[in-house]
């Protein structure tokens, strides 16, 4: 019997294999890994310094006991060069495989803008653990990079990582094109807030600015940043951090259906039979991706049921995020994209998005009103389809 192959060992890959087992102990599966295949948390990434941890550190499982308890084969630092739906194979660098069903979880690259200066090469992001570690060797003591980091963008990922450089003692910089952080999802009064909650700890910001060009420092200490709005910033490290897109590499070539991802319907299967995709290279209903946990986990699980041979749709309800910025503390709901409404403050730290109706549709809470996230969540009404 040909086996279920993953093509992903993060979060969506490792969760489907788990979930699948417990349905399906016997069917043979493979699941292809670039890296070591190791497991962790990748939430954890943009919290590690200020805790003190370093690469190993998070971990969760090593690969070698994941695919021993899972009773899977792992194919680590593999890569896969292409897929054959019609036969049913992929080509990859350990050589060709067949398979019965194919699932992609090959989750999302950080988006990268030309940068110029000699030193462009050096601006690190984090999408993995193998980033991390690079990013975590750079600021080692004694490495020379010092403690000055400037960061590309001022969105979830860039708030995060500068919450967490500047508690563990970084001199941090944000650098935006926009106007405030969290722009896209946060209401301005709560962007406000974060801003200067995350002041508060010595980040400064360079809003309507970008990068033009890094380079190394004339006198060899570090980089020089010129940004477009002609002020010229040292750093020993620059962490880009402008949003991450869907890895569709693999699936367009295939022929598959893409778009901003890779276009699933409710029970994950792509435009090809017998071949699924979740996670953050997926994209669902209506045009919408969904790069969180939770979502991933429903994924999972609903297509853990559908390999198992019994066709389940992935239902997402209501799925509150948690931003990990302890100086300002954030949860949000957000509404459906292109939602027609606008936000309402009935309170401080609590704001609703409410329909032309006046029916809630999201909420977004700061601070100690974090605690209302339950009973928000049972006022929302979730829009049909």
């Amino acid at each position: 019997m040909n086996p279920i192959l993953i093509i992903g060992a993060g979060l969506a890959g490792w969760t489907t294999a788990r979930e699948l087992r417990k349905l399906d102990p016997t069917t043979p599966v493979v699941v292809i890994a670039a890296d070591s295949g190791d497991f962790y948390a990748k939430p954890s990434l943009s919290n590690a310094f200020a805790q003190g941890k370093g690469p190993a550190q998070l971990v969760s499982t090593p690969a070698a006991r994941m695919a021993e308890t899972l009773g899977v084969t792992l194919l680590a630092h593999t890569r896969v060069q292409a897929i054959d739906t019609a036969a049913q194979t992929v080509t990859t660098s350990a050589g060709p495989l067949a398979w019965r069903q194919l699932v992609l979880a090959t989750g999302a690259q950080p988006i990268r803008v030309p940068i110029e200066g000699d030193a462009a090469d050096q601006v690190l992001s984090v999408n993995s653990l193998q980033d991390f570690a690079a990013l975590h060797a750079q600021l080692q003591p004694g490495s020379g990079a010092g403690r000055e980091v400037l960061i590309m963008g001022a969105g979830l990922i860039g708030c995060e990582f500068a919450n967490d450089l500047a508690s563990a003692g970084f001199r941090v910089s944000v650098v935006d094109p926009g106007a405030r952080p969290l722009a896209a999802l946060l209401p301005e009064a709560a962007s406000t807030e974060l801003r200067q909650a995350l002041e508060a700890l010595g980040v400064r910001f360079h809003f309507g600015s970008t990068v033009v060009s890094v380079r190394h420092d004339a006198a060899g200490a570090g980089l020089q940043v010129l940004l477009s709005n002609g002020h010229l910033a040292h750093a020993g490290s620059v962490l880009s951090a402008i949003g991450l897109r869907a890895d569709t590499v693999l699936a367009k070539a295939a022929g598959l259906g893409v778009e901003r991802g890779i276009v699933v319907n409710r029970q994950l299967q792509t435009s090809a039979a017998q071949v699924y995709a979740l996670g953050d290279c997926a994209q669902y209903d209506h045009g919408v991706t969904l790069p969180y946990v939770m979502p991933i986990m429903t994924a999972a699980r609903a297509l853990a049921a559908t390999l198992a041979g019994t066709p389940t749709d992935a239902v997402f309800s209501l799925m509150p995020v948690s931003v990990k910025t302890p100086a300002l503390p954030l949860v949000l709901a957000l509404p459906a994209p292109g939602s027609p409404g606008q936000w309402s403050s009935p309170e401080a730290g609590l704001w609703q998005w409410l329909d032309e109706a006046g029916v809630q549709r999201g909420f977004v809470l700061s601070g100690k009103q974090t605690a209302q996230r339950m009973a928000q969540s049972k006022q929302v009404v979730l829009q049909a389809g």
